[in-house]
């Protein structure tokens, strides 16, 4: 695509970034969203092939399928008017790997965590299906982000793009055909030309970039391509302690779980690498007390918990014990005392019949303290009632004569009144009814 070209689909270029093998990339704004992103578009020689474009959407669509923060995000896809293909894809501020490399040394436990977060990145890819087939430090890009660890995430580029170009002989370039890769990168089974490439070519590749962050150089350094290759096929990857004194033996062992020449043992997968990772870097920062305390302030140090009281308080809390038990002393001593008192009122008012009751005694028992003792005088009356003098038998030929609102012993009077003359003979004439008036009319 030409520079006079100024739009692509909604998008309008401001200026070229970059180019390689594969084409251009080029700096675009969205006409109507005012988004700032990143279209690569592929030469017009790679475009003109049907089966290379059909590759490069499909894989554009697959790397939209990928929810991850460490891949890059594909917005859009498509031809130009000159229907050369591109790709949208969000806009990256950073720097890649390998420029970071060549700025200077990365600490190991910068490069445990990097190789961490990437494997991460990729088991989200190897879980929708997808084998990226082509990383190197050139495919990894840094970029600041405040929510990853250091503030800083590796986001992953050009999933699936590198087996679609069809550059030269350089060692380093990308290649199409027998070989797809960077060879300096490439698996075993890669370098064969083997149709059966599956996740485990990620993780040699992402082995050889470990290597190269904690050595300082690929794990086989040859000028010619075919050196490059017959090494990963045939000699065993050296250990990367052996340029970098001093680097843990952990380390090593790590690396060679990645370098395997057999697929079937290495690392089972990103998320076993991902931990293997996270078990040295915990090794070698001081293990997780020492990571939690950099989320906080480093040089803050809380003294331990015994000593968190001051001393003046620590000497003042006996003292408080000792009088508060005074206290309650005194409170139930005073309880008692008034439990004592009422029950004699009760005794000298009440009489003989007060004395065989216990509930009265029992109520003058001391509750807890804080609440007052119960009222002695209420209980009193309850027990009463049963000793009051009984009635006498009612007749039971007049049950309901007495109203409810006349006392109870006038009509007894008025039943025992003819008692004296219960001698005399019963008379045979049979009953008269009994005068419509009440009994009391003759008062």
């Amino acid at each position: 695509m030409s520079l006079d070209q100024t739009t692509l689909g909604p998008y309008r270029i401001v200026s070229k970034i970059g180019e390689g093998g594969m084409g251009a990339v080029y700096l675009a704004e969205h006409t109507l969203l005012g988004r700032r992103a990143a279209i690569k578009v592929l030469l017009p020689a790679l475009s003109s092939q049907r089966e290379i474009v059909d590759r490069f959407f499909n894989e554009a669509r697959a790397t939209t399928a990928i929810s991850d923060p460490g891949i890059v995000q594909v917005f859009d896809f498509g031809f130009a008017a000159d229907q050369s293909a591109y790709i949208v894809m969000e806009l990256l501020d950073g720097e890649s790997l390998d420029t970071r490399m060549q700025r200077g040394t990365i600490s190991v436990a910068d490069a445990l965590r990097l190789t961490r977060q990437i494997a991460g990145s990729l088991a989200a890819a190897h879980a929708r299906g997808i084998v990226h087939r082509d990383l190197k430090p050139d495919n990894i890009f840094i970029v600041r982000d405040a929510e990853a660890q250091n503030g800083e995430r590796p986001k992953i580029l050009d999933f699936g793009i590198a087996k679609l170009t069809n550059d030269g002989g350089d060692r380093t370039r990308t290649r199409t055909g027998m070989v797809m890769g960077t060879p300096i990168y490439m698996s075993p089974e890669q370098c064969r030309g083997s149709g059966m490439v599956d996740h485990r070519s990620d993780i040699y590749s992402l082995g050889c970039v470990l290597f190269h962050l904690v050595a300082g150089r690929p794990p086989f350094d040859y000028e010619g391509v075919g050196e490059i290759i017959s090494a990963h096929l045939r000699e065993p990857a050296p250990a990367p302690s052996t340029f970098a004194k001093g680097l843990p033996r952990a380390v090593d062992e790590l690396v060679a779980g990645c370098l395997v020449k057999n697929p079937d043992e290495r690392f089972a997968s990103m998320l076993d690498l991902q931990r293997a990772c996270e078990a040295q870097l915990a090794r070698i920062t001081g293990a997780g007390a020492q990571t939690i305390a950099l989320t906080g302030n480093p040089t803050m140090h809380l003294p331990p918990p015994p000593t968190t009281m001051s001393g003046s308080a620590g000497e003042t809390s006996p003292v408080h014990r000792t009088r508060g038990s005074g206290v309650w002393f005194a409170l139930g001593g005073v309880t008692i005392a008034l439990g004592v008192a009422a029950f004699a009122l009760l005794r000298d008012k009440g009489g003989g019949e007060v004395q065989p009751e216990a509930p009265p005694v029992h109520a003058a028992v001391p509750a807890p303290p804080p609440a007052p003792p119960p009222d002695p005088p209420k209980p009193v009356p309850e027990p009463v009632k049963p000793a009051a003098p009984p009635e006498p038998p009612a007749q039971p030929e007049q049950p309901a004569v007495t109203p409810p609102d006349k006392p109870a012993v006038k009509p007894l009077a008025k039943i025992v009144k003819p008692a004296p003359h219960s001698h005399a003979p019963a008379s045979t004439k049979p009953p008269t009814k009994p005068p419509s008036g009440d009994l009391y009319d003759d008062r």
